[in-house]
């Protein structure tokens, strides 16, 4: 595995990757970073794919920064066709988002932004389903102006400890924490929670409801937010859909069920 960059409207912008060869796979995170799809590339790669897991503007371990501007799913499913542009990646190409993420996903496959060929969404925001209360609480900007960085850390570290579940041990903990220790990226990520609106993926619906494109939905079922009823009625409303229910796991089932994940990954990707 190699972390890499390639420079994007001026800035760097880091990404991971796995395999020289073989069909590209798009991974996109949300309110986390790259490191969630960490535990499955390999994986991918060993089955003759090239993953890459890059990390948005300002997050992880990219240069730049989001505002509320630049951190809305449009305008980061835009961003995302610049990065395929910039990478030369060949469409049609694989797509799967985690989280917010999986909206950009949504975004880049019912608004044609690139050729998507398969669609994955991993515990992914949908219809109305977000933002969850402790993001939502930082739509206000007195609110998100008034966090300190230690308050900031505090909540970022319950949050991973929950979502980890019983993957969580104190250096995966850390690991997930560290890029928020950047002031940078905890603007940017507070700019992605102030630009979160469900108005982004419920307005989606339609041209879902309309498109033949494969869809898998990989849930990890305990998840408090994105709760697998929702992935429930996404299978049953949007064609072509398929749901894997990850039990003992919450919102980062890459972490609890890797290998299982990385099987079903393969077996869709490459059929």
């Amino acid at each position: 595995m190699l972390r890499t960059t390639v420079q994007v409207d001026g800035e760097t912008v880091s990404y991971l990757t796995a395999g020289q060869d073989g069909p590209a796979v798009l991974l996109l995170h949300g309110t986390y970073w790259s490191r969630v799809w960490l535990p499955v590339l390999g994986r991918l790669a060993k089955a003759g794919l090239r993953p890459i897991a890059v990390d948005f503007p300002g997050l992880g371990r990219s240069g730049g920064a989001l505002t509320l501007e630049t951190a809305t799913v449009p305008a980061l499913a835009d961003w995302v066709a610049r990065f395929v542009s910039a990478m030369k990646i060949s469409e049609p190409i694989a797509v799967a988002g985690h989280d917010i993420g999986g909206a950009v996903a949504q975004h880049l496959l019912a608004h044609d932004r690139l050729a998507v060929s398969r669609l994955v969404l991993v515990n992914s925001v949908t219809y109305d389903s977000w933002p969850a209360p402790h993001v939502a609480r930082l739509l206000d900007p007195v609110v998100a102006a008034a966090t300190t960085a230690g308050e900031f850390l505090a909540a970022r570290r319950e949050a991973v400890t929950t979502d980890l579940a019983g993957a969580a041990t104190e250096q995966r903990i850390a690991d997930y924490l560290d890029p928020w220790t950047d002031p940078r990226v905890r603007r940017s990520w507070l700019a992605m929670a102030g630009a979160a609106e469900s108005r982004y993926t419920l307005d989606l619906v339609p041209a879902l409801k309309r498109s033949t494109t494969p869809k898998l939905l990989i849930w990890g079922q305990d998840d408090r937010f994105e709760k697998v009823e929702y992935a429930e009625k996404f299978a049953l409303e949007i064609p072509q859909t398929t749901l894997l229910r990850i039990p003992d796991a919450t919102h980062i089932p890459t972490e609890n069920a890797p290998d299982q994940i990385a099987r079903a990954l393969i077996e869709f990707f490459v059929a």
